[in-house]
């Protein structure tokens, strides 16, 4: 076995192999893992190419497994067998009616979280698995449905369709808000501005304003947004509002505008699923995703019907 590589394999190509094993076929496997056909023959060059051999030999009426992929089977068999002796595992759900749908944890904290209830009940029921992680998986490698994210366009490999845009303003705590008072927008340089992944928000906002903006010693910055929500709440300087992440806090109280002059922020928020035609629960879901979002239902059936 080669394992050039130094990746730990994903638990979902196991997964992925052990249900090919079983099936004697991809799409068996497919359907046994709400994937797409695709999706289960990826996972598996993932597998052969990290082992350097064939695990699987392809025919007309399926695959069976080599000599190497027999012994490979036992051995993932066994380690499965063993991981299910532990009660307390979570065991992910599985069914037609499962959607795998991935985010950064501030828009699945702030925006899909409040409204997760409206997206699993209405107008029927739906399980939303949600993958919560700040890198840009390979979808169809990965098992994932759907994807909301926040970005400046399309990601090569994936079908996306913009799902709206925010204008930004600055907000702070009420304490600080009340010693930035009124004036011209040049006031709050005297104080840190929080940044979140760069700087992009606040050099959009000032340049709407003719000022030129560049990050400073004293100023901040947070990978995360919901961070950056909670240290402008608690002083540590001046944040940009991002609409509509920021309405239940806004209407809390917690934080509060410091200046009414808005500008359009370059990041906006799109909706991406792999190439290939979605699952029925995974087509629902994206429409009831762009309602929510106030998508045009046209331009979400284009996204629908787009293959790549």
């Amino acid at each position: 076995m080669d394992h050039s590589s130094e990746q730990i394999l994903p638990l979902e190509t196991l997964r992925a192999f052990d249900a090919a094993a079983r099936t004697g076929s991809f799409s068996a496997a497919a359907e046994k893992l709400n994937l797409t056909h695709g999706a289960v023959s990826r996972q598996i060059a993932k597998l052969e190419d990290w082992l350097g051999l064939k695990v699987f030999e392809r025919n007309a009426r399926g695959v069976t497994l080599t000599n190497e992929g027999n012994r490979l089977h036992l051995r993932t068999t066994e380690a499965f067998a063993l991981i299910s002796i532990n009660s307390d595992r979570w065991v992910e759900p599985r069914g037609t009616a499962v959607v795998r749908l991935a985010s950064i944890p501030s828009v699945s904290g702030l925006w899909l979280m409040p409204r997760m209830a409206e997206l699993e009940n209405n107008p029927t029921r739906l399980r939303i698995v949600l993958d919560v992680d700040n890198r840009q998986a390979d979808l169809a490698d990965e098992g994932i449905d759907l994807s909301v994210r926040c970005g400046r366009g399309r990601i090569p490999g994936r079908v996306s369709v913009q799902l709206f845009e925010e204008h930004i303003f600055p907000i702070a705590s009420p304490e600080l808000a009340k010693e930035i008072g009124h004036g011209d927008p040049g006031r709050l340089l005297k104080f840190p501005l929080i940044n979140d992944s760069d700087a992009s928000g606040w050099r959009a906002w000032f340049a709407a304003q003719d000022i030129d903006y560049r990050p400073r010693p004293q100023d901040r910055r947070f990978e995360d947004y919901n961070l950056v929500l909670d240290a402008a709440a608690h002083g540590l300087g001046v944040a940009l509002a991002r609409p509509p992440l920021t309405q239940d806090q806004l209407k809390s109280g917690r934080i509060v505008a410091v200046d009414e002059r808005i500008a359009l922020n370059p990041v906006s928020y799109w909706l991406d699923r792999p190439v290939g035609r979605p699952r029925a629960a995974a087509a629902d879901l994206a429409r009831r995703v762009a309602e929510q979002a106030g998508l045009a239902p046209e331009k979400l059936e284009t996204f629908l019907q787009d293959d790549g």
